[in-house]
């Protein structure tokens, strides 16, 4: 399972959507799929801007977990 945390380090940087919108050109539905933690697919492409806007790495976007088996 991979966990997303863009809404976590947005509110710790204290940055809006917008903000990203406007700082890495992306489209205000991408970075509300990913600040919801809705999206399926994300673009290689989009996560560097993320990662050059924020200033972060991928890891501390997205963090992998392995699913409890029941």
């Amino acid at each position: 399972m991979i966990i997303n945390h863009l809404s976590e380090i947005l509110g710790r940087k204290r940055l809006s959507q917008r903000d990203v919108v406007r700082g890495t050109g992306l489209a205000i539905n991408t970075v509300a799929g990913l600040y919801n933690d809705t999206v399926k697919r994300v673009d290689l492409e989009t996560i560097e801007k993320l990662c050059v806007f924020l200033d972060v790495s991928v890891g501390e976007i997205f963090e992998h977990k392995k699913e409890q088996e029941a």
